[in-house]
């Protein structure tokens, strides 16, 4: 069993991973003074018995970057994962600088598709792995170099982002994009390793300028599709998907048991009904939605 959050935090990204294992696990950063206190104790909290944690950063854009420098400092973050990259910034803020301290130190760790490490994909006698494969970037791809030289010159690094998959054994399948452009996508397609997922968090937080090309979307067939917090207008809703809207929704949790996952929100008046009703409690401070049976 392992559990997924997604925090809402408004136009910006940012999860953690409870591992069934000895892991933890962030994925992006997006705080301000006003939450900031309070979700650095819940990772604390959350994060108590666990003897391996990691920070896995998909591209240091603000939205999700913000509030890296004070999560360093309260709680000092040990092993940092991101993509090789010599990316800058006109206007530098704290929290860019604290990206490029950690991503240039002996913390880092640097993601490309299939690349290994303990215990992040391998286990051993000493401990389960967290069941994190990296899919994307395939570092000799031509579009990928073009997109590390563009970040390196101050411009947008979306296209930096990795292709994050996180699997249970006998459970979901998690596929997270950071922040992948459409047109990007598709230049990049045939060199991209796809499977079927169980839950895709939209890139780009559900922007039509990260909509997923249909091609991708026919390779992996999601059960769900998570769209995130950017304003509405820009928002592409997968109409022939099932999605959860985290702008409706507020904080979810998805409870990864054998063959399940059990789906709780802060907002108890959302609903969505393709979702099996098991009547489970409310639990995490959050109020149940449903079950996706797999």
């Amino acid at each position: 069993m392992s559990i997924i959050k997604s925090l809402s935090v408004g136009n910006g990204d940012m999860f953690y991973i409870k591992h069934g294992t000895d892991n933890f696990s962030i994925i992006d950063c997006c705080m301000d003074e006003d939450n900031r206190e309070d979700i650095v104790k819940e990772l604390r909290r959350e994060a108590k018995y666990k003897n391996i944690r990691r920070f896995i950063s998909t591209h240091p854009d603000d939205d999700h970057i913000r509030g890296l420098q004070y999560l360093n400092e309260e709680w000092p973050i040990l092993n940092f994962y991101c993509v090789k990259n010599e990316a800058t910034k006109e206007d530098d803020t704290d929290d860019f600088d604290e990206y490029c301290d950690l991503r240039d130190s002996d913390k880092a760790f640097y993601l490309k598709k299939g690349c290994e490490r303990y215990w992040m994909n391998k286990s051993n006698e000493e401990r389960g792995s967290a069941g994190i494969n990296i899919l994307w970037p395939v570092t000799s791809n031509e579009h990928y170099k073009n997109a590390l030289q563009e970040a390196a010159q101050s411009k947008s690094p979306n296209n930096i982002s990795p292709i994050i998959k996180y699997s249970l054994n006998d459970g979901a399948t998690v596929l997270w994009m950071g922040d992948l452009e459409t047109d990007f996508m598709e230049k990049i397609e045939d060199d991209v390793s796809l499977e079927e997922v169980d839950i895709l968090f939209a890139p780009h937080h559900g922007r039509d300028s990260g909509k997923v090309p249909k091609s991708w979307l026919d390779i992996l067939d999601p059960k769900i599709i998570v769209i995130g917090e950017a304003p509405s207008q820009y928002l592409n809703y997968y109409r022939d998907f099932n999605t959860i809207k985290q702008n409706s929704a507020g904080d979810l949790v998805f409870d990864c048991v054998t063959n399940a996952v059990h789906i709780y929100v802060e907002n108890d008046s959302y609903q969505e009904d393709f979702l099996d009703d098991e009547y489970k409690s409310d639990k995490y401070g959050l109020y149940y939605l449903g079950t996706l049976n797999l």
